[in-house]
C-alpha cells in the first residue's frame, strides 16, 4: 500500500493489509493525533487496509472560536 503522510510530506509504501491501528503503529503516530483517509473517506481505527490501498495520513489540528 502506499501511504501519503503530511507535515511533512513523504510517501511510504508498506506491505498490506493490515489494520490501520497496526499500521500507526509501525509509523510510531499517535492514533488520536491523526487522521487516516482512503478514497476521500475517513477510515476508523480498527477497519482493514489492503495491499492495494492508497492512504492519507494528515495531522489533526484544532482551533477553536473567538
Amino acid at each position: 500500500m502506499i501511504i501519503q503522510l503530511r507535515n511533512p510530506q513523504r510517501t511510504v509504501e508498506m506491505e498490506g493489509p493490515m489494520a490501520v491501528t497496526a499500521l500507526l503503529v509501525r509509523l510510531d503516530i499517535p492514533r488520536e493525533s491523526v487522521l487516516v483517509i482512503r478514497d476521500g473517506t475517513l477510515v476508523p481505527g480498527d477497519a482493514m487496509l489492503g495491499r492495494d490501498d492508497s492512504i492519507e495520513i494528515r495531522s489533526v489540528i484544532s482551533g477553536g472560536a473567538r
